[in-house]
């Protein structure tokens, strides 16, 4: 898969920032990622990825993301484990962790040049239909949980973001919110361990960044607790719109992301 903007901004962004900065710079990332992440409910990637992006390569911010997740995955199961909605956990999470691996695979061997564009216009128009609909939910029926599963997956394996669909129909199932952090995290956990695995396997993470997994585990326990106790302070009437408003930043950024690249 060809890195795109990824590489050719990373590159550009180590042309003006001092090299000893970017350490601070992408824990300071990963750290604002995490908080959000989990006050989103669907994790820190749909950030982290584009904003890290900025300072690493892309296969680099894959593999550092499926690290920093799985560190992410077990700091919220400590904190919001007991909300844990088992029967979605199951529906959502077969599919997901099916389908993360062939996108892993995938993104190692194909360019998916409208992949992007399909995304940030899904998650546009879904998250805008639902903000402003906000009687409307969605059937939390076997079908629906497995095509969720199943897309989130996919794009989480592809190119390092599918929480945000997750997220979306977790929202649109008008989940309470700790139910919802600590569900979509118990599903994050097969996931993003499973493209970890694809991801180092495949080589994506060389030796100069191994000393960031300790820093990846104390930012990912860190960004979890702070997130925890922000989502206290939110009341539950005012947790779906902020996770919609969320989304569609997502999907906007997205789509601008698509769009830069294309114009190169």
């Amino acid at each position: 898969m060809d890195d795109g903007i990824f590489t050719a901004t990373a590159f550009h962004a180590r042309g003006w920032i001092i090299p000893m900065l970017l350490p601070f710079l992408f824990f300071v990332i990963a750290f604002a990622s995490e908080v959000i992440g989990t006050i989103a409910g669907f994790g820190s990637s749909v950030f982290f990825v584009p904003l890290a992006g900025l300072l690493l390569g892309f296969h680099e911010v894959l593999a550092l993301t499926s690290i920093l997740h799985v560190f992410s995955n077990l700091a919220k199961l400590v904190l919001f484990g007991r909300h844990v909605r088992w029967r979605l956990l199951i529906l959502i999470g077969t599919p997901s962790i099916a389908f993360v691996i062939l996108g892993a695979f995938l993104s190692a061997r194909l360019e998916f040049k409208f992949m992007e564009l399909i995304l940030g216009l899904f998650l546009i128009a879904f998250s805008l239909f639902f903000f402003f609909k906000p009687a409307a939910t969605l059937s939390q029926s076997a079908p629906n949980a497995i095509a969720a599963g199943g897309l989130a997956g996919f794009f989480a394996g592809l190119i390092g973001t599918g929480g945000a669909i997750r997220g979306l129909a977790l929202a649109a199932f008008d989940l309470e919110k700790g139910t919802f952090v600590a569900t979509s995290a118990a599903i994050d956990s097969g996931v993003d361990f499973s493209r970890m695995i694809v991801y180092l396997r495949s080589g994506f993470l060389t030796p100069e960044f191994y000393w960031y997994i300790p820093g990846l585990f104390l930012t990912a326990f860190a960004g979890s607790y702070a997130g925890k106790v922000t989502l206290a302070n939110i009341a539950q009437r005012n947790f779906r719109k902020i996770v919609l408003l969320l989304i569609f930043v997502i999907g906007a950024i997205t789509l601008e992301r698509f769009l830069q690249q294309l114009g190169r």
